[in-house]
């Protein structure tokens, strides 16, 4: 496939374009390299905490800043056990758990560190 119909890896929408070095994909937001090896491009999406380490199904994590949750704000500090982790994230949120107080929500890896 030549650099001007690339289809996207993810999706597969005909609709890829290049940013530069970076090629994105307009219809699932997905970013990937032509110079990037093909068995990395499909490699599991890692889920790595605010300072890099890799989370898994089932890990406790600690909220990292005070976050908004409806009309409560869940405290920097507050401890989330037995965190799964979305294949598939929901608006960039890619952890569902329940939040003690708050009940079920989902956050991002980047406000979260592990416990």
């Amino acid at each position: 496939m030549t650099e001007e119909n690339q289809k996207c890896p993810k999706c597969e929408s005909p609709y890829a374009y290049s940013d530069g070095q970076l090629w994105n994909c307009p219809e699932c937001f997905h970013e990937w390299s032509l110079d990037a090896n093909n068995e990395e491009t499909e490699q599991e999406h890692q889920f790595l905490d605010v300072n890099g380490a890799p989370l898994q199904n089932g890990d406790s994590v600690t909220v990292i800043r005070d976050l908004k949750a409806g009309k409560s704000t869940i405290k920097s500090g507050t401890k989330v056990k037995n965190i799964r982790l979305l294949d598939d994230p929901v608006n960039g949120h890619d952890i569902s758990c329940k939040v003690d107080g708050h009940g079920s929500m989902y956050l991002k890896c980047s406000v979260v560190k592990k416990a």
